[in-house]
């Protein structure tokens, strides 16, 4: 199936037809169990997030923003409904299949970064190539080329510790980037900087994934960080509240 899926966005892509992962929800519902409480992390919630588009998700702490990006990343199983990339079902697939499709198909940008400190920053933009066996001949040219376009490319050197937190997130991009996902998914992105370097690493993300046409789908509880997106949904107490198209 997630071959189907896979070869299915690729044809499209040669075809010039589209570029980025539609995904939709529908229905879906996911529990979770605390000590003899059933806490509804996300209740019947459908929406369609078409190719190409930003979907920006508002909510405030535990509304189920987090819970919503890994059940659509098959980080987790929802208990109810169900989730379609690119008109997949993805309940049926074992976990090495999701674990294929997030190598090849999805890029993650996260609030701390993630950067594995005992590599380079060139090194850690090019993880997902690293993982997947290509040697430096090979991914170093491609590294090079996006470091420059993010402005960092003299620091290709240097390790996270020796990088601000809006150039360590610059690289994070990078690294959601480098292996041509057709699907971004961002958790609260801009939560450990500043509102100016956050507007730059913004711009930075949806500036890129507009010119290839890549989904891209942002949490956050920051009303002008969720201006970015091409569309919007609230979510509160599971369930979406309100939406709107930019």
């Amino acid at each position: 199936m997630v071959e189907t899926a896979v070869t299915k966005r690729r044809e499209l892509v040669e075809k010039n037809q589209i570029r980025g992962c539609e995904v939709r929800l529908d229905q879906v519902s996911k529990q979770y169990t605390q000590g003899k409480e059933t806490v509804d992390a996300l209740d019947k919630v459908s929406l369609e997030v078409k190719a190409g588009e930003f979907l920006a998700v508002m909510g405030a702490s535990g509304s189920g923003k987090s819970t919503l990006l890994n059940l659509v990343a098959g980080l987790d199983k929802a208990n109810q409904g169900e989730i379609f990339l690119n008109d997949q079902a993805i309940s049926g697939w074992k976990d090495n299949q999701l674990t294929l499709f997030r190598r090849r198909e999805i890029g993650f940008v996260f609030q701390l970064f993630n950067l594995m400190p005992t590599l380079t920053a060139e090194e850690n933009a090019a993880l997902p190539l690293l993982m997947a066996g290509q040697p430096r001949s090979v991914w170093h040219p491609q590294v090079s080329d996006w470091l420059e376009r993010v402005g960092l490319k003299s620091h290709g050197k240097h390790y996270p510790a020796e990088l601000s937190g809006g150039q360590m997130q610059r690289i994070a991009i990078v690294r959601a980037l480098i292996h041509q996902p057709s699907l971004i998914l961002a958790d609260e992105p801009t939560g450990n900087l500043d509102s100016q370097t956050g507007d730059q690493m913004l711009f930075i993300l949806k500036e890129i994934t507009e010119e290839l046409g890549i989904t891209v789908i942002m949490v956050t509880h920051d009303p002008m960080v969720a201006a970015y997106g091409h569309a919007l949904i609230t979510l509160k107490d599971g369930r979406i509240l309100d939406s709107a198209a930019r």
